[in-house]
């Protein structure tokens, strides 16, 4: 009778006490202070220097800011100052762009500066990528160097897990998003003990690069959309569709994935693809204008500022235009994430739906495009549903979490916009 009880007793996993968790705060206040400060002071860069190339140099010049041929002459010679320090600068700036996520590799600190420089120019020249993912890369090369020399018992797999969670947390300004990601990648791990037991170290990271960042640079997503108030059926309905649709053009990007980036590397030399690849996007801008330009953060804010301010050609123009861009970028060699111009794609997605369908509410077709588009370019489901929260309304998270079902069905066991070494697509 006892051993049948024992084995009917349910298993409890033990709890990690207190004291094994707190030498980890000091560490991982560090890493987050730091990871977030690089962040924010290689925006702050990237924002002066394309206000020089941007406004100043064209003002000088007489050209306009954003006329056809500067963009085409910008880009252009984005790509040849990215390609020079891919070429010249030690470590190249970092393997091939293309195979790196969110999940950073750990680099040697000779390559650190060069992926910085890449990433800056990157960034205030145009091409429609984000930050992500070469900060995070910086971050976790960094913590893993330094944090070896000044702890050097501390398990070494704690400094990427830190450096990724501050990043991340930094990035959006809450460190929700890192907890998000970090419990995803913990349900692949063998793990020991609780799962807030594993998140403290990383979070506490998350939580101090947020708050560096909030106070320092005061990053915000909101998009002022017109207020969404109770969900009706409509509006599920038009969430589940606006996000099947931006899954499915998100698929279609990350299936031509494989086969844009190898026509670039067909050219062999980074100073004959990143400015190819810079022509292109020239090319692109002289269709889409200057809100396909950059990592569209900001033109995010403008498309959304008045939703009923263009056509539902004109937002289908920027929704596929902005995606090719997104394609080309990332094929070619510049340094950057995916994620920020994805949520451009899935905006202008769901205010097309909006000028459409006028029933549409502009917060449900945002949100959803944005969530369609992100489940599809990056596979993390609670990532998606993050920042397609952020960006609209959080009573319209219900919508959302139905609206996630189908649109998962669509991606789960398909590539995702990144490659191996080999140029074969990651599932």
């Amino acid at each position: 009778m006892v051993q049948d009880s024992a084995r009917q007793a349910p298993s409890v996993t033990p709890a990690t006490p207190a004291r094994a968790l707190l030498p980890s705060i000091l560490p991982a206040l560090a890493v987050g202070v730091v990871s977030s400060l690089l962040l924010v002071g290689v925006e702050a860069a990237a924002e002066e220097l394309q206000g020089v190339l941007w406004r100043t140099v064209p003002d000088a010049l007489g050209v306009g800011r954003y006329s056809v041929a500067w963009m085409f002459v910008m880009l252009v010679a984005t790509g040849v100052a990215v390609g020079l320090v891919v070429w010249k600068v030690p470590g190249h700036a970092g393997p091939d762009p293309a195979t790196v996520g969110l999940d950073a590799p750990v680099l040697p600190p000779v390559v650190l500066p060069g992926l910085l420089l890449a990433t800056a120019l990157m960034l205030a020249g145009g091409p429609s990528l984000g930050p992500e993912n070469p900060i995070i890369a910086v971050n976790v090369g960094l913590a893993v160097w330094l944090g070896g020399r000044a702890l050097p018992r501390a398990p070494g797999r704690i400094w990427p897990a830190l450096a990724e969670a501050a990043t991340i947390g930094a990035l959006f300004g809450t460190p929700v998003a890192a907890a998000l990601v970090i419990s995803e990648v913990l349900a692949r791990q063998e793990t020991r003990g609780l799962l807030w037991d594993n998140l403290f170290p990383p979070l506490t990271a998350a939580a101090a690069g947020a708050l560096t960042a909030t106070l320092v640079d005061h990053p915000s997503f909101d998009l002022d959309l017109p207020s969404f108030g109770r969900p009706g059926w409509g509006d599920l309905s038009a969430a589940v569709l606006v996000a099947a649709a931006g899954a499915l053009l998100g698929m279609g990007a990350v299936r031509a994935f494989p086969y844009v980036h190898a026509a670039f590397r067909r050219l062999r030399h980074p100073m004959l693809m990143l400015p190819a690849g810079g022509a292109v996007l020239g090319a692109l801008a002289a269709l889409g204008g200057h809100l396909t330009l950059f990592k569209g953060l900001d033109e995010i804010a403008e498309l959304a500022h008045d939703p009923d301010g263009r056509s539902a050609g004109e937002f289908a123009v920027l929704t596929v235009v902005k995606l090719a861009a997104l394609l080309v970028a990332a094929s070619c060699g510049f340094r950057g994430g995916r994620i920020f111009p994805a949520v451009f794609v899935g905006t202008a997605l769901g205010l097309c739906a909006h000028a459409l369908v006028s029933g549409v509410h502009p917060a449900v077709g945002v949100s959803a495009g944005v969530l369609g588009v992100l489940l599809a370019i990056t596979r993390q489901g609670w990532i998606s549903l993050f920042v397609a929260v952020l960006v609209a309304s959080p009573g319209i998270i219900t919508l959302l979490c139905v609206a996630s079902l189908p649109a998962w069905l669509l991606v789960t066991g398909r590539p995702q916009m990144q490659l191996r070494p080999d140029g074969t697509p990651v599932r």
